[in-house]
């Protein structure tokens, strides 16, 4: 698929909704306490962090709106609907994210406590973006 046949009215909600996911994954409802200790930060730090936060939010947002964009372009080569989205998702968030994340947290000397939050919210976000996606397809 090429970029003129992407459903760009998908790609921006699955990239919104992936990007609000990370706002209440990170938030201290689910993990943002566990990810805050796990790195070694305090309460402290939150100033400074969100001295940088405008310009992490920009680069995360693009981001996630590129994940949303390659997911659209090459899922007519798993299938359509929800369930081929979530199949292909699967296999790249394994064979890529999960597998360059752990190897990336392993040399970085971090815990695998901060894998497991990062790898968990990239797997849901794929599938968000997998359903979104696959219910337009």
């Amino acid at each position: 698929m090429d970029l003129a046949e992407v459903n760009y009215l998908a790609v921006g909600l699955a990239t919104l909704l992936s990007f609000g996911l990370g706002a209440l994954w990170y938030s201290p409802l689910l993990c943002g306490k566990a990810w805050m200790a796990v790195h070694g930060y305090t309460e402290a730090d939150i100033p400074k962090m969100q001295e940088k936060a405008k310009v992490n939010y920009t680069i995360a947002l693009v981001a996630w709106f590129l994940m949303a964009l390659v997911l659209a372009m090459i899922a007519p080569h798993f299938g359509s609907g929800v369930l081929g989205m979530l199949h292909m998702g699967l296999l790249l968030w394994l064979g890529f994210s999960a597998s360059v994340g752990i190897t990336s947290a392993l040399f970085s000397g971090k815990p695998l406590r901060a894998w497991l939050i990062d790898a968990g919210y990239q797997l849901a976000s794929i599938v968000v973006m997998a359903v979104v996606l696959g219910l337009w397809s």
